[in-house]
């Protein structure tokens, strides 16, 4: 099985930085793409940024500038760099990925159970 694993959320203040990680492990031949999606209260899940496996990557309007995906291949881990995080930046934080597994040779979209971002003076 395949499991991803998101950490490094937590409580900031307005214009703060955090950095989201998500580990991914298990039978893992190698992942596609990967993103962050987000979740705030009363709202529907949004897609915050994706990343190819070749590295390229797409933003969110509402926060280009200001976020940055990133991964390690190596390590199938992916990152999320938060700057200058506003209040409206608050929500659960999901990672998702492409994975094919060693037994499959198959891709299976993957799913972490997220990480709270708080933002909030």
């Amino acid at each position: 099985q395949v499991q991803l694993v998101e950490s490094g959320g937590g409580l900031v203040q307005p214009g703060g930085s955090l950095r989201l990680s998500c580990a991914a492990s298990g039978r893992i031949l190698r992942i596609n793409a990967m993103g962050w999606w987000r979740q705030a209260p009363g709202k529907e899940r949004e897609l915050v940024a994706s990343i190819t496996f070749g590295g390229t990557t797409t933003y969110a309007d509402s926060v280009k500038g200001r976020f940055t995906i990133s991964r390690d291949n190596a390590k199938n881990t992916g990152y999320l760099q938060m700057n200058s995080l506003k209040s409206e930046d608050t929500a659960v934080y999901y990672c998702n990925a492409d994975v094919i597994k060693t037994m499959t040779l198959k891709s299976d979209p993957y799913w972490g159970k997220g990480t709270l971002v708080t933002v909030s003076s």
